[in-house]
């Protein structure tokens, strides 16, 4: 990609399905539903790594949500994306599950959306991390007890597919055999 070239994003279809590709923004500025990632990563203590969107974002900027999140290059393995981004973002890595995918759809006052087919990943770290401030304002492990109280409290301080997401993860890390490491 060229340094001013803008990224693309994979289009999908409900099944996910590739079915193209398209410029970030054009996908951001037209709701087409594309492929994309948001990792959760627990600590021993059973704490979750969130992190605080960096001001700069193009949307959502400031506000609190799982460790962190992004899209696939085109022709890049989901797995191998949400590690890289791992690393490019939190400076930390660790081995990753992806337990289920959902499809969300929301529009944002700057008139961009997201329309994502997003496959979510738990893993397990003790740290440390290293945020890169360009991507992340602050980062802080949280246990889960806190993290609902300040949700309920504040729910204005979290990102809105952050609110969408977390019940489905807590309920799966309630269910999950005994068997798996998390």
């Amino acid at each position: 990609m060229a340094l001013n070239e803008e990224p693309l994003v994979v289009l999908v279809d409900r099944e996910d399905r590739e079915i193209g590709l398209a410029p970030k923004t054009e996908a951001h500025q037209k709701a087409l539903l594309h492929r994309a990632f948001s990792v959760f990563v627990f600590n021993g203590v059973g704490e979750l790594l969130l992190q605080q969107r960096s001001p700069d974002k193009y949307h959502s900027g400031g506000l609190w949500t799982n460790t962190c999140c992004s899209h696939p290059l085109p022709g890049e393995d989901i797995h191998d994306a949400a590690h890289r981004r791992l690393v490019e973002e939190m400076g930390m890595d660790c081995p990753l599950e992806s337990p289920f995918w959902f499809i969300y759809q929301t529009e944002f006052e700057n008139g961009l959306s997201e329309h994502e087919l997003d496959h979510v990943f738990l893993g397990n770290s003790d740290g440390p991390f290293r945020i890169d401030p360009s991507e992340v304002a602050a980062a802080l492990w949280i246990s889960l007890a806190e993290l609902e109280a300040w949700m309920e409290r504040r729910p204005q301080d979290f990102t809105f597919w952050f609110k969408h997401i977390y019940p489905r993860c807590a309920e799966f890390l309630h269910n999950r055999p005994s068997t798996m490491v998390l």
